[in-house]
């Protein structure tokens, strides 16, 4: 008889974490509280446009996701386009991420553009960032670049990104995403970034179908309120439809929501998941005629802007009519009083930062807009972050958790999901 798993999330970790248990022989229930499958690589309906709620892209390095589509035969879906990156700087757009940008940047001194060009070149090279544990990004950063450079080039990034929490933020973590973003080239001086064709959702769909047709259940809607424990062992879990019995419980949803479905654990254990900290967003989305900049992502720099950068993904993937996707994410903590503003609150801050960037563009130019929130978008990573991750296998029994955070020193990604998804099927389940 096969052992039955439940699987609370139907994110790519979920998704991800169903696919290898069947493939190992397990019987597998996904718990999802949204109407839809896809957690942050979800798509929404934009005006006839099917596009993701936040934006993806895929690196080089994410060679769990290329094995995860060689698997569900949709490999040639996956394309590659060259890209750039640029920088906004008090009014002036500069070119950005390479060594002709930055020899002829002339924000730094020769010595800044050394400085800076050896710590990009040896973070890129790293084999692993164990000694940059309990040490912050701003403290390495200056270290390495100066503390003009990183006033520059750092400071409002990380401020607009994390706001109180800036100078407390990993350095290991930071070089991570510097890693993954300076590998992902054809050459030194071309970057070239991966997507798929029809975004995200192609990827979300097809391990829906292979779950389903492999004797998977997937149930949209129905949120878990409660895992139920006996004498230290995970039973089963109640869902706002009933009860139900399982060999094995993953839980990979957000650990901010474990306190209320964890009501039977160990006091002491809740506060270890009580004590990762979140940051919301709400991302901005504009579908317009016109383009903002030739960049697929604009970092910016400039006491007129509220966020740390800008992504133009129709400068990545390719959309009909050649319209142009813009998206401007707002990272803030909950208790930042913006978080509870409302779509035209946002239109009107965003739409005159595109106008900074773009004089030409005018409101006739926008085909359409939206916003959409998301209460914990990204886990703070500070230092020392990796001595306060619980263990996947929790102390009790048959009770597996694991979220974005777990993921560190790597961010949050659909590759890193399916890699994590793997080791906790193959290695952790016992």
């Amino acid at each position: 008889m096969k052992k039955e798993i439940a699987i609370l999330g139907a994110g790519p970790m979920g998704l991800a974490c169903a696919f290898y248990a069947i493939k190992k022989g397990y019987k597998v229930t996904i718990f999802e509280a949204a109407p839809f499958a896809g957690g942050m690589a979800a798509h929404f309906d934009f005006n006839g446009l099917s596009i993701e709620k936040y934006y993806h892209f895929m690196c080089k390095s994410d060679f769990d996701t290329f094995q995860l589509l060689d698997e569900l035969k949709i490999s040639k879906k996956l394309k590659w386009r060259n890209t750039s990156m640029g920088y906004y700087i008090d009014g002036d757009l500069y070119k950005w991420g390479d060594p002709f940008s930055l020899l002829f940047f002339k924000k730094f001194n020769f010595l800044s553009k050394i400085r800076y060009g050896i710590n990009a070149f040896l973070t890129g090279k790293r084999k692993n960032f164990d000694s940059l544990e309990g040490i912050s990004a701003e403290e390495w950063l200056k270290k390495w670049i100066g503390e003009e450079a990183y006033a520059l080039t750092w400071e409002k990034i990380m401020h607009y990104k994390f706001y109180e929490y800036a100078p407390k933020i990993s350095a290991s973590w930071i070089a991570t995403r510097m890693k993954r973003v300076a590998n992902s080239r054809k050459s030194i001086f071309q970057e070239e970034l991966g997507y798929l064709e029809g975004g995200s959702k192609t990827l979300i769909d097809a391990m829906v179908i292979w779950i389903k047709k492999n004797g998977g259940e997937i149930k949209l809607a129905e949120a878990v309120t409660k895992i139920e424990i006996f004498q230290g062992t995970a039973k089963g879990l109640l869902t706002s439809e009933k009860s139900y019995d399982f060999d094995q419980i993953i839980s990979t949803i957000p650990t901010p929501y474990l306190k209320d479905i964890l009501k039977e654990a160990p006091t002491d254990m809740i506060i270890e998941y009580s004590q990762i900290e979140n940051i919301g967003v709400v991302c901005v989305i504009y579908k317009l005629r016109k383009s903002l900049s030739p960049h697929f992502w604009l970092n910016i720099n400039d006491s007129r802007f509220e966020i740390p950068g800008i992504i133009e993904f129709s400068n990545l993937r390719k959309m009909d009519n050649d319209e142009k996707i813009i998206y401007l994410p707002f990272y803030m903590p909950l208790s930042n009083p913006k978080f509870q503003k409302d779509k035209d609150f946002f239109f009107r801050e965003t739409f005159a930062y595109l106008k900074i960037i773009n004089p030409d563009i005018s409101e006739e130019d926008i085909l359409d807009f939206s916003i959409n929130k998301l209460k914990y978008a990204q886990p703070i990573c500070d230092v020392d972050f990796k001595k306060r991750i619980p263990e996947i296998k929790t102390r009790i029994n048959n009770l597996y958790i694991a979220d974005t955070c777990f993921y560190y020193p790597e961010d949050r990604g659909i590759s890193e999901s399916t890699k994590l998804a793997k080791e906790i099927v193959q290695n952790i389940i016992k």
